[in-house]
């Protein structure tokens, strides 16, 4: 997905011993050429080996080499942010690890890591140590991270957050926003201890743009200012910035044209066309067949009430994106056309056998046994899309699949959240497209952050609407668009509509119905767990007098005592 014009920088970089025989310092800046530019950014990393370390200088090496090749090896679906801390949690195990060989971790492989990743317009920066960033911006250079280091005196002090120091990892994370013209600069204690910022503006500004010159002028600066250290320096000029145009992105997105309304018969770029699955307003599924590859296919076009509205283009072509990017068994898979398509569409895998929905029609109420056959297997389906940082939020009966060879499916991800897309500004208003009010959870209904949480509680309403044939909280969850409207409802127990389930399944569906996200489980795993093992916390309640498990159950059975108590007085 290249929709922009393209982020361009301008770089350069220098580092020198000083007055020290040996380099501890390492540095390292990758843009990439392709379209990870605009999906993973790019990167500028800088290390300051800890001199009383022994392993220093190879603990900065590490750090740099490892984080600029690890980073653009994560899903381009995950945020900057995970890709990053995924990486150096991992990269501050090693070093750490490798540092118990010393006597003291502190002499062993600790190195102080700044980054800056540069998406979309912004940038994200990740510290620990005292290497520092700044940004240059209308002749004014802003420090934008802190020391990690606690002065001793004498000019001393000794870092109380480095790479390698500790197995438990504290960086400071921040995102500021990156406008045209602006400078940042990435500097080790060697320059910023003896150059006051002041000073480090005047010798860039003095450069008039060459980067090159301006990174040795620090360099020779802070020798002559009594540097004794290392010294290394990195600045990258921001030259333009991605989507800048709105009719640009357009264009793009309107390359391909839509198809026609298609029917039997009809002939798409070798698929021939059998039969018509399904149509909405939003779309249309053909089942296909390819007579080279003789396989079945589901060919997915859009409604041609959209050809002039890029932000519903843009997510039907992110719908491809993000099903080529999903790898399970319990996840729809999405095919690569066998030739280059000549209209907007895409294909996925053919899988004949019914809607959940359909399933359920005809399996009203199953048992517990049965409703496990097909939720666990939606539940891994949905864990394989977290961990890929993509919420499929509009899970419901009608988006699963249950195949004729007894396979589970979850299809369509036309409501699709994806943290690495959503980081990629476009000049258009993105669409978003809600899920189905009664399986959606109320976040998402208030337009609130998505979490995998949200498809927790989608998949709760599943189960609830399976084991009773009702939907939870009355039905009333399709009818409230406010905080107060969601705050007034109650949730009555599965165990009212179907006495047959058991209370220890219904507290764990009452915990994932819970209207708070922050009440729910906090993995989807966890969900089924308890769904499959009786929790005994939930167990405590098989023991509890009828009155406390089902007040209202009791008042009926008291109820109609009396009411036969009443009618056997009367007729005597």
């Amino acid at each position: 997905m290249h929709f922009d014009g393209g982020l361009k920088l301008s770089i350069a970089q220098h580092s020198s011993a000083g007055q020290k025989a040996v380099n501890e310092d390492s540095l390292g800046i990758r843009v990439p050429e392709d379209q990870q530019i605009t999906t993973k950014g790019a990167v500028a990393v800088i290390a300051d080996g800890v001199s009383a370390a022994e392993a220093g200088k190879e603990a900065a090496e590490t750090c740099v080499t490892s984080f600029l090749s690890d980073y653009y090896s994560t899903p381009d679906s995950w945020s900057v942010k995970r890709s990053a801390q995924q990486i150096l949690n991992a990269l501050n195990r090693w070093l750490y690890g490798r540092g118990q060989h010393y006597l003291q971790a502190e002499k062993g492989y600790v190195s102080t890591l700044s980054i800056a990743i540069f998406k979309s317009q912004t940038a994200h920066l990740f510290h620990v140590g005292d290497s520092r960033i700044y940004r240059l911006r209308d002749g004014f250079l802003e420090q934008l991270t802190r020391d990690h280091a606690m002065p001793i005196g004498r000019g001393r002090s000794y870092l109380t957050r480095a790479m390698g120091l500790d197995i438990n990892l504290d960086v400071d994370y921040r995102a500021v926003d990156v406008a045209i013209n602006d400078i940042f600069l990435l500097t080790t204690d060697g320059i910023h201890d003896v150059l006051s910022s002041s000073r480090m503006q005047a010798l860039i500004s003095e450069c008039a743009g060459d980067l090159q010159a301006a990174s040795q002028l620090l360099i020779e600066g802070a020798l002559a200012a009594g540097s004794d250290d290392n010294l290394s320096c990195q600045l990258l000029l921001v030259d333009a910035l991605p989507l800048e145009d709105a009719g640009d992105v357009y264009r793009k997105l309107t390359a391909l044209s839509f198809p026609p309304l298609l029917s039997a018969g009809m002939v798409v770029d070798g698929l021939v066309i059998e039969e018509e699955i399904h149509a909405s307003p939003r779309s249309q599924l053909y089942k296909v067949f390819d007579a080279t590859a003789n396989c079945h296919y589901v060919m997915k076009t859009p409604s041609a009430n959209f050809n002039d509205d890029p932000a519903y283009i843009e997510r039907f072509i992110l719908e491809s994106w993000i099903g080529r990017r999903i790898q399970s068994d319990y996840v729809i898979d999405v095919i690569e056309p066998p030739n280059a398509p000549s209209c907007l569409y895409y294909l996925s895998a053919y899988s004949p056998g019914l809607t959940l929905r359909q399933w359920m029609t005809k399996n009203q109420k199953p048992a517990t046994k049965s409703m496990l056959d097909i939720i666990v297997p939606v539940a891994k389906g949905l864990q394989a899309m977290h961990r890929r940082d993509t919420y499929h939020q509009d899970i419901k009966p009608d988006n699963i699949l249950v195949g004729d060879d007894g396979g589970i499916k979850i299809i369509d991800f036309g409501s699709c959240y994806v943290a690495g897309l959503a980081e990629i500004a476009v000049p258009i208003e993105r669409d978003r497209v809600l899920g189905t009010a009664q399986y959606s959870a109320p976040e998402h209904v208030l337009g609130r952050r998505s979490s995998s949480k949200a498809d927790q509680f989608s998949l709760a309403v599943i189960v609830f609407e399976m084991l009773t044939g009702q939907q939870p909280y009355q039905g009333r969850l399709q009818n409230c668009t406010t905080t107060a409207a969601f705050s007034r409802l109650e949730y009555v127990s599965a165990c009212h509509y179907n006495p047959h389930v058991p209370l220890w399944l219904d507290a764990t569906l009452s915990r994932a119905l819970s209207i708070s996200p922050e009440l729910r489980y906090n993995d989807v795993s966890e969900f089924v767990y308890d769904l499959e093992h009786p929790n005994p916390e939930f167990m405590k309640n098989e023991f509890q007098p009828l009155f406390t498990r089902n007040p209202l159950r009791t008042w009926q059975a008291i109820s109609l005592f009396l009411l036969v108590c009443l009618l056997w007085s009367l007729q005597r």
